[in-house]
C-alpha cells in the first residue's frame, strides 16, 4: 500500500483498556500530547498520546481536518511519526463513528523538556522537591548550543534530553545517585566558560492553583470591570451599519495543562472548529474534574453559557468577532522549564497574547505584615535559574516577537511583586510583561459602579509599582451539570485572563497596536480603587502603579488621578476603536 501524500506515518499503537463495549459508551478524550522518540531530529517528528473511550473498528486521526492513516492496537496509546515539511502546527482530533474527542495543539516546533519521574526527585535542604538528575544550561550566545550542549554532556557522562533551542537552553540527564552529587556537578558545570547559567527544577508536579479562598458564590464581581458593558459594545459598535470595524482573528495560549469537555461550558468544542466562522475555539488536553485549574482559568475566556454572566468573554463576543483561537499548552509536568518551552512555541506558531496564570516566590519572601510567604516558593539556587531563563525569554522575546504580550499575574502572598530577589516572573521590566493584581467588591460600599469605593484592593493581592492593573480575582468553577457553577476560586490566577481576553478583543479591532500601546490604553481607560484611609500611602505599597495625569485623557474629578488602576474592558474597547484612528 502507497503512504497518503500528505504524510508519513510510522509506529502507530492503539490500545483499548476497559473493552469494546464500555469504550462505546464512553465520551472520546485525547488526555496527553507530548513529543517523544528523539527530540533533536529535524525532518521526522514523533508524538506519544494517550487517549480515552476509543472502541475497537475503524477510527481517524485529524490534523487540522486532513485525516491521518492509522491502525488500531490496543491500551489507548498512540505513536505517530511525520515529517515536519509537510505539516504545520495545528489542533488534533480523533473520529469513530459519530465520536470526535477534544481537539489538542499539535506543534511542529523542537523545544521540551522532560518532566521528573517519581524516582528521580528528592527534598532538598528547604523541605522542597526538587529533580535529581534533570538540569538545564543555558549556553552563551556565541556558541552553538547543541553542540556545546553535548560536548559538556560527555565531559561529565550525561545526556542531552531535551531542549528549548531559540533561548540556546538544553536539558541534560545527570549520572548521580543523590543531592550531593547532583550540587557538586552543578558546580562544576556552572563553572564552565561556555555556561551561562544552571536551572535546577524544584517541582513535583508542578502546584496547578494559585488562589485564595472566597465563600460567597458569584461571577458578579465582573461588574466591576464592566464585562457585560464590554461584550455589548463589541457585539453592536463592530458591526455597526454607519461604521463598520473590521475584526482579525487572534491566537491566544493560556500556559496551562488542560480543560474539561465534559463540562457543558466547554462540550462544544470538541471535534473539530472553524474559527473564521467567526468562532472561538479551545485546543486543550482533557482534564478529570472541571474544577481544576486550567478549566477555571479558561472559561473566563472561553466558556459558554446559557447565561450570559457566567460565559466567557471570547466566545461571548461571537458573531461580531473573526475568531479566537485559545490554545491550553504546557509542554510536560516540568514545571516553570516546561512553561517557558510551551510558550515558546507558542509564540513560534503566531499566539499574539500569552496568559501566565502562574509565577514563584524566593523562599523568605515576607509579605506587607512581615510574615513569610510560605505557598509557591523555590530556594534561592532555583528561583536565580529561572531569572536567567525567564531573561532569555524576554529577550529574545524583544527580539524576534516584538508584537507578543505576555500577561502575568501578580500573586497571592500579599508581598510586593517588583522584587525581583523574592518574586518571579512579575518582577521583570519590559514593554511586553503586563502585570495583573486582583480586586474585590466593596459590599459596605452602596456605590455606582465607576466610584473609587465601589471595589478595594484584595488582602491577598501583591501590590506594588510594578502592577499595572487590577481585575475581579473571582470566579465560580464549571460543573459536570448544565446550568449548574461550582465552588468559587478567587486569585489573581482569575484576575489576569479577564485582562487577557480584553487585550485578545482590542487586538482584534486594532492588530496593528504593540505592547507598550496597549499597556497605555489599559491604564487610560482603567477605573480606579479606593483607600481605607485618608493618608496616602507610601511609594510601592498601593495595589499598583498610581495613574498619572499624563495617562488620562478624561476624568470624572480629581480623585481619579493617582488612584490604582482597575480594569474598565467597555471603556479599553473604546479607545481602542478611536486609536483606529492614529494607526491608518
Amino acid at each position: 500500500m502507497s503512504k497518503p501524500p500528505f504524510i508519513s506515518l510510522v509506529g502507530l499503537l492503539l490500545v483499548l483498556g476497559n473493552g469494546p463495549a464500555l469504550a462505546n459508551d464512553a465520551p472520546l478524550r485525547l488526555k496527553d500530547l507530548q513529543r517523544c522518540g528523539n527530540l533533536f531530529a529535524t525532518d521526522e517528528l514523533t508524538f506519544c498520546l494517550r487517549s480515552e473511550g476509543l472502541a475497537s473498528g475503524d477510527m481517524k486521526l485529524m490534523l487540522s481536518g486532513k485525516p491521518l492513516q492509522v491502525t488500531s492496537q490496543e491500551d489507548g496509546r498512540l505513536r505517530l511519526t511525520l515529517r515536519k515539511d509537510r505539516h504545520q502546527s495545528g489542533p488534533l482530533w480523533l473520529e469513530q463513528g459519530e465520536r470526535r474527542s477534544n481537539p489538542v495543539w499539535l506543534t511542529v516546533n523542537g523545544s521540551h523538556v522532560l518532566a521528573a519521574g517519581p524516582d528521580e526527585v528528592a527534598k532538598n535542604m528547604d523541605g522542597l522537591t526538587t529533580y535529581l538528575n534533570l538540569i538545564s544550561l543555558i549556553i552563551e550566545e556565541k556558541y552553538d548550543g547543541l553542540d556545546e550542549a553535548r560536548r559538556l554532556a560527555k565531559k561529565y557522562g550525561a545526556e542531552v534530553v531535551g531542549a528549548i533551542a531559540p533561548l540556546n537552553t538544553y536539558q541534560l540527564r545527570l549520572p548521580v545517585k543523590n543531592l550531593t552529587e547532583r550540587d557538586a556537578m552543578v558546580l562544576r558545570l556552572g563553572n564552565e566558560v561556555s555556561v551561562d547559567a544552571v536551572v535546577v527544577e524544584e517541582s513535583g508536579a508542578e502546584e496547578p492553583i494559585e488562589q485564595d479562598q472566597e465563600k460567597k458564590p458569584r461571577n458578579s464581581e465582573w461588574v466591576a470591570n464592566r464585562f457585560l458593558d464590554a461584550v455589548d459594545y463589541y457585539r453592536h459598535r463592530m458591526p455597526s451599519r454607519k461604521a463598520p470595524i473590521q475584526t482579525h482573528p487572534v491566537r491566544i495560549g493560556i500556559i496551562e495543562r488542560n480543560v474539561d469537555f465534559d463540562s457543558p461550558e466547554f462540550s462544544n468544542y470538541v471535534g473539530d472548529c472553524d474559527p473564521q466562522e467567526p468562532r472561538a475555539c479551545v485546543y486543550a488536553r482533557d482534564a478529570e474534574s472541571p474544577a481544576e485549574h486550567g478549566t477555571t482559568v479558561t472559561g473566563i475566556l472561553a466558556a459558554r453559557s446559557v447565561e450570559p454572566g457566567d460565559s466567557g468573554f471570547l466566545s461571548a463576543l461571537e458573531p461580531a468577532s473573526s475568531g479566537f483561537e485559545i490554545i491550553v499548552e504546557r509542554n510536560s509536568d516540568a514545571g516553570i522549564t516546561a512553561n517557558v518551552a510551551a510558550s515558546v512555541n507558542l509564540v513560534e506558531d503566531g499566539v499574539r497574547v500569552l496568559n501566565w496564570s502562574w509565577g514563584i516566590h524566593r523562599v523568605g519572601t515576607r509579605d506587607v505584615e512581615g510574615e513569610e510567604v510560605d505557598s509557591l516558593v523555590r530556594s534561592g539556587v532555583a528561583m536565580s535559574g529561572y531569572e536567567e531563563l525567564l531573561e532569555e525569554f524576554f529577550l529574545w522575546l524583544r527580539r524576534e516577537h516584538p508584537d507578543v504580550l505576555v500577561v502575568n499575574s501578580a500573586g497571592n502572598g500579599s508581598a510586593r511583586s517588583g522584587q525581583d530577589d523574592y518574586r518571579l516572573p512579575s518582577s521583570f521590566i519590559t514593554e511586553q510583561l503586563l502585570v495583573v493584581g486582583g480586586h474585590q467588591r466593596d459590599d459596605k460600599r452602596d456605590v455606582p459602579v465607576e466610584h473609587p469605593e465601589y471595589v478595594t484592593k484584595r488582602p491577598s493581592s501583591n501590590i506594588d509599582m510594578r502592577v499595572d492593573i487590577t481585575a475581579s480575582a473571582c470566579t465560580r468553577a464549571a460543573t459536570l451539570e448544565a446550568g449548574k457553577r461550582g465552588d468559587v476560586h478567587c486569585g489573581t490566577s482569575y484576575a489576569t485572563p479577564m485582562v487577557t481576553g480584553v487585550v485578545g478583543a482590542m487586538l482584534s479591532i486594532n492588530p496593528q497596536l504593540a505592547p507598550e500601546q496597549v499597556r497605555e490604553l489599559l491604564r487610560r481607560s482603567a477605573l480606579t480603587i479606593g483607600r481605607d484611609t485618608d493618608f496616602e500611602p507610601v511609594e510601592a505599597d498601593d495595589l499598583t502603579a498610581p495613574i498619572l495625569p499624563s495617562e488620562r485623557s478624561y476624568q470624572l474629578d480629581n480623585q481619579d488621578i493617582g488612584r490604582s488602576a482597575r480594569l474598565d474592558m467597555r471603556k479599553a474597547l473604546e479607545l481602542t476603536v478611536d486609536s483606529l484612528r492614529d494607526t491608518r
